[in-house]
């Protein structure tokens, strides 16, 4: 009998070859597209849903390729899930990643179950990460285009999820999928890709937080981490660690964001030299390996486009880690992922303190 597989479909490039891909391998294929954020689409950019522009995309691919199609509606649950977070980590002085949060709680989380209603062995997306099993666990692994691997996104999936995964974009890198879409005589193989936070599609996150939370309320003073103010903001939400630009101060040398007091509404600013760090405390963590009981050796990435650097994981208390770099890292920042890894494989990882 063959295997029946749940393709997360957006109407792009990725998820077509993805459906397209395993239809060819044999699998019983069926598209499913989830509505997610036309509300919030059209509050931010003022303007028709975008998701019911994906479904609409998406069936086209799901009619061309002759598989069954379904959408859901998890505007919700979306917005309970990722979009309050999404604010509350701002205006907590964080700096949220809401892709993985997303990964782990809609994608495969809701929409897997769906899947699983449906009747289906594996939910399959378009990443560009492959499985890998070792002594019977399962582990997300580099995608073989390092310059779309999304393995960062993925740590925190557990094995039940795992088990459920298909990732057919693994092997191949981008150029490769895109031959495969003219292969398969599709229209979108040239379509740029989306580089926005998906609820956001104009980019102007900070636009998007002031209609959910108001102007003015998080205001406050720019402080030079001795301790001299050095002018005013208007929001804390507009500042990230490590930013450089917009500040609107005049130093001696290039200043930096080096910290965020949410509670006193300062932005603390400082030289280059104030950004290094040697550790971090690394929070809700989750593991594909046993928990660690005792410090292990380990690479680890801070952020989606950081390279990953040798450090130490000592566990601390309530699945937290105290992890200690070898050598000094600039940027880190609250409310990002750190993501740990052997080689290729993603061994776990949690969330920047």
């Amino acid at each position: 009998m063959k295997k029946r597989v749940v393709v997360a479909m957006s109407g792009g490039v990725d998820s077509s070859v993805s459906a397209a891909l395993l239809k060819e391998q044999g699998y019983e294929v069926i598209g499913l597209t989830m509505h997610h954020w036309d509300s919030c689409a059209k509050e931010s950019a003022g303007e028709t849903g975008h998701s019911n522009v994906a479904v609409v995309a998406a069936k086209k691919i799901a009619d061309q390729l002759h598989i069954p199609f379904y959408s859901v509606n998890f505007e919700t649950d979306f917005r309970q899930q990722i979009i309050t977070h999404f604010c509350s980590e701002y205006f907590s002085g964080r700096t949220p990643n809401p892709c993985a949060v997303c990964n782990k709680k809609i994608k495969f989380g809701l929409l897997l179950e769906k899947a699983l209603e449906l009747g289906a062995d594996f939910l399959a997306t378009g990443h560009y990460v492959s499985l890998a099993e070792e002594e019977g666990q399962r582990f997300i692994c580099k995608g073989v285009d390092r310059n779309k691997d999304q393995s960062y996104f993925l740590f925190s999936l557990n094995q039940e999820q795992l088990s459920h995964c298909l990732f057919p974009l693994g092997g191949l890198n981008k150029q490769q999928v895109r031959t495969h879409a003219t292969r398969f005589g599709f229209q979108i193989a040239e379509k740029d890709e989306s580089q926005d936070i998906c609820f956001i599609p104009d980019g102007d996150y900070v636009n998007f937080l002031e209609c959910e939370q108001g102007a003015g309320k998080l205001n406050g003073k720019i402080v030079h981490i001795l301790g001299e103010v050095l002018g005013q903001h208007q929001g804390i939400y507009r500042y990230t660690i490590g930013q450089r630009k917009g500040l609107g101060i005049g130093w001696t040398e290039p200043l930096f964001v080096v910290g965020i007091d949410a509670e006193k509404k300062k932005v603390i600013v400082g030289e280059k030299k104030f950004l290094s760090r040697t550790e971090m405390v690394v929070e809700q963590c989750c593991w594909s390996i046993p928990e660690p009981t005792e410090s292990i050796s380990s690479l680890c990435r801070i952020r989606y486009r950081h390279t990953e650097v040798p450090v130490t994981v000592e566990p601390l208390d309530n699945h937290r880690v105290r992890v200690s770099f070898d050598l000094p890292q600039d940027g880190i920042t609250p409310g990002q992922a750190a993501v740990f890894y052997t080689g290729d494989l993603v061994i776990g990882g949690g969330w920047i303190q």
